[in-house]
């Protein structure tokens, strides 16, 4: 495997010490939440005082969320991590993407994979019913039934048959893993993952994918009623999969934060490695304009 040393270190972001300068040139931000604003136990003080600044200065905060639960239970959420209302604007979540996709193709009977109690506020909002696997028209899956004990592979025997039955999967949360306090666990994209490279079909309901940005960006513009071109908006996140590809796709600048889910490997102690980052950014890595250990001015 080539070394950083021998790659074109062009490709890799320079490490901002500070975020106010960089966040003065946009209008707007999509922001991951999960490993940007919180850490799954409690907010990041330094980047919610960095997004209220933005938004003082006349900034609109989208948060963008593969969380796969409908926005008012992200905000639910966000407000028990102590995240201040003051840092955002207004929120996108997989789960809406995901309903609103349920709906337009009016399945009437789906099979659920996922923890009933945690996710609740998704499948309640569910106009299709609950049926058992040979009965379905489609799966929905938001996460693994117990994410602390199972993993994908788990799931195998369901998949095959699933298969066997030619069934659409809807992933309401397109994300791999998860960092949960400093806990690493899988999440329904790893499920998604596994179907679809068994031959299945999945509608990946979030980042990276449009759907999730062009949702951000009408939100952006109604909250500021008027058209936010793409180089005026940031997309701020710690997933390269996810955030800084979603950010590629759809044509935006792209800051890492590596502190989330790539800590592993780019944290060398607790200071950001310039060259651990420059591995994570091998030359066929989608680009980031900026990398920080954390979100902060």
């Amino acid at each position: 495997m080539p070394t950083s040393s021998l790659r074109d270190t062009s490709k890799v972001p320079p490490v901002l010490a500070h975020a106010g300068p960089l966040l003065s040139r946009y209008d707007v931000i999509f922001c991951d939440v999960w490993g940007v604003v919180h850490n799954g136990v409690t907010a990041f003080e330094g980047a919610c005082r960095a997004l209220e600044k933005f938004r003082a200065g006349g900034g609109t905060v989208i948060l963008v969320s593969n969380a796969p639960v409908p926005k008012k239970r992200v905000a639910d959420m966000l407000d028990s991590r102590h995240v201040p209302r003051s840092a955002w604007d207004d929120i996108v979540s997989s789960g809406d993407i995901a309903l609103h996709h349920l709906e337009e193709k009016k399945f009437q009977q789906l099979f659920c994979i996922g923890p009933q109690d945690r996710d609740q506020a998704l499948f309640s909002a569910l106009l299709a019913r609950s049926v058992e696997l040979e009965d379905a028209e489609a799966i929905i899956c938001t996460g693994l039934n117990d994410d602390r004990r199972e993993t994908p592979e788990d799931y195998q025997g369901t998949l095959e048959r699933a298969l066997a039955k030619d069934l659409p999967f809807v992933c309401a949360n397109p994300d791999l893993i998860v960092d949960v306090g400093g806990t690493l666990l899988y999440c329904a994209g790893a499920i998604a993952d596994l179907y679809e490279k068994m031959g299945g079909v999945v509608y990946w309901a979030g980042k990276p994918y449009l759907s999730a940005y062009e949702t951000a960006h009408r939100k952006a513009e109604g909250l500021r009623d008027k058209n936010v071109e793409k180089n005026k908006i940031l997309v701020i996140g710690d997933a390269i999969r996810t955030d800084i590809k979603g950010a590629q796709n759809y044509g935006c600048d792209a800051l890492f934060i590596a502190s989330g889910i790539h800590r592993h490997e780019t944290v060398d102690g607790i200071d950001l490695s310039a060259t651990k980052l420059a591995d994570l950014f091998t030359d066929d890595a989608p680009p980031a304009i900026g990398a920080m250990l954390e979100l902060t001015l």
